[in-house]
């Protein structure tokens, strides 16, 4: 018996000193990565219900059409789809509160989110615009449509069916005991600082059909996680249910006069299922674009403009 406690002890000590040589690295880790960046200049916000948000826009006639992006996207995710679409529609993209360089203020609900959006159309003074929502923005773009249709031209679930996640997230609790500083910080900037890491997740969503992504095109990417707040914000957003609606509610916009479309990569294993999303929501027949994967917004943008377009024709 004395032996065992002895062996148990020495035990103790060991994952004692294992958890402290680990927790002053990683103390030490974000301290030397203390620094933030900065945002790009030349930004433009708008103020849009109780947020500042920032957009870009492009085009000076035709329809409007909204650009509603992903989680950690922004409007720099848009870059391959705005020049095809502002040939011939006026276009606009904004950041997501908790993503890009918006101002993050929770609460990041669906219903927050979609306050943001229809906040940015009356901002704009935008009439009966086209939403398309990427991911995530298919839930907001949703959301919006449901909440105020008289203000909504036609909406495009893109690579997103606006349904929570399969089996939910992390409840809240579990979260903040699990994934706890300094360790969830040391985590995300050692992600953030890997490009490989990066690329490989790049690489993943697109089906290997977009282009490698260097080393400053990473950077656009990540930069806006290396703001003041950010890991704040995300850190809010990590274990709570993910924006989106709930089946039935997404159901009642098969009723809805506003126009609605679905397009998806075949190789989509992120967004949902294409076919039950265009028949939940009374979608016509879904676009599916062949080889493509959760990034079609990149990977095909000119087959994606071209199904924008047929929305806004029936919008």
């Amino acid at each position: 018996m004395k032996r065992l406690v002895r062996v148990l002890r020495r035990i103790f000590v060991v994952m004692v000193v294992i958890w402290l040589v680990i927790t002053g690295a990683s103390l030490t880790y974000n301290f030397a990565t203390r620094e933030r960046a900065e945002p790009p200049p030349g930004l433009k916000f708008v103020q849009t219900a109780d947020l500042q948000t920032r957009y870009d826009s492009w085009g000076t006639t035709g329809t409007p059409i909204v650009l509603v992006h992903g989680a950690a996207e922004s409007v720099e995710s848009w870059s391959e789809l705005v020049p095809v679409l502002a040939r011939t529609h006026r276009v606009y993209a904004y950041d997501i509160t908790g993503y890009g360089y918006s101002e993050r203020k929770a609460p990041y609900t669906i219903e927050h989110l979609a306050a943001q959006l229809l906040g940015f159309i009356d901002a704009m003074k935008l009439t009966k615009p086209v939403l398309v929502g990427h991911s995530l923005g298919a839930g907001v773009v949703a959301e919006a449509a449901l909440e105020q249709p008289a203000k909504v031209g036609g909406i495009m679930f893109l690579d997103g069916d606006g349904l929570p996640i399969p089996g939910g997230g992390p409840p809240q609790a579990v979260v903040n005991t699990l994934i706890v500083d300094p360790y969830r910080t040391s985590a995300l900037r050692l992600v953030l600082g890997s490009d490989s890491l990066i690329r490989n997740i790049y690489n993943d969503a697109c089906a290997a059909q977009c282009a490698p992504l260097t080393h400053d095109e990473i950077q656009v990417w990540t930069r806006p996680f290396r703001q003041a707040g950010a890991e704040k914000a995300l850190w809010q957003m990590v274990g709570r249910d993910f924006p989106s609606v709930q089946p039935d509610r997404l159901a009642l916009l098969k009723h809805s006069p506003v126009a609605k479309a679905v397009l998806f990569g075949a190789l989509d294993n992120q967004g949902g299922s294409a076919e039950q999303t265009a028949t939940r929501v009374g979608a016509p027949p879904p676009t599916i674009l062949p080889n493509q994967g959760h990034l079609t917004l990149i990977s095909a943008p000119v087959e994606v403009a071209a199904a924008i377009n047929e929305l806004a024709t029936r919008s």
